[in-house]
């Protein structure tokens, strides 16, 4: 990705839009010199028919970074930030597993997913908080999961890290004992694929090292 030139303002700080402990871990593992600013944001997650799951995970991550500059000019705080959005999806046979909603829904969902392949998709946004410029991109990678048991998925599912994962399991958890191999990126399954963003921050003239 090669530099915009409209982009080559100053950048005093990042915003991540997100309240996901694992998006942090990750943004604070590049070590980068700019404070990072965590700011949760309530976003309506809903999609249209027919989106693809392109389009979902980049509108979905663009309307979390945007939902967060609305949040900054309303409290007009006028610090130049570049404001980070990211959402994941799972994806089985064209349908979109989100977050289970029970114990059950995580079962069913782990039931189709068990000695599967299946892809996980992660968009990413940037924007400017000075004037609304906005960056998206996406990366996808495959996951194939070992088949599972009835008391297998019944046992993870009792420890409760399904619940707020799609496609209800977490590869950096538990979960990552019922996947068998991945062809992609992996940080791309947790939530935040690194390669990815260092990327779209080295277009703002941040960098990782």
């Amino acid at each position: 990705m090669e530099p915009i030139k409209s982009r080559n303002e100053s950048i005093s700080r990042l915003v991540l839009a997100s309240s996901s402990p694992r998006r942090k871990e990750l943004v604070a593992s590049l070590g980068l010199s700019l404070p990072v600013y965590i700011l949760s944001t309530d976003t309506d997650e809903s999609i249209l028919p027919g989106w693809t799951p392109v389009q979902v995970v980049e509108q979905l991550s663009l309307r979390k970074a945007q939902a967060a500059a609305r949040m900054l000019e309303q409290k007009q705080d006028k610090e130049a930030s570049l404001i980070i959005g990211a959402d994941t999806i799972v994806v089985l046979d064209g349908d979109v597993l989100g977050k289970p909603s029970h114990d059950e829904e995580a079962k069913a969902m782990l039931r189709r997913l068990q000695g599967r392949s299946h892809e996980v998709y992660t968009g990413v946004a940037c924007v400017l908080s000075s004037n609304g410029e906005a960056a998206v991109a996406h990366r996808m990678t495959k996951v194939q999961m070992k088949p599972l048991s009835e008391q297998q998925i019944a046992r993870y599912v009792a420890t409760g890290e399904p619940h707020d994962k799609a496609g209800s399991y977490g590869i950096q958890g538990l979960g990552s004992t019922m996947v068998d191999r991945i062809d992609g990126c992996y940080f791309n399954v947790v939530g935040l694929p690194l390669a990815l963003l260092s990327d779209m921050l080295a277009q703002y003239d941040v960098h990782v090292f």
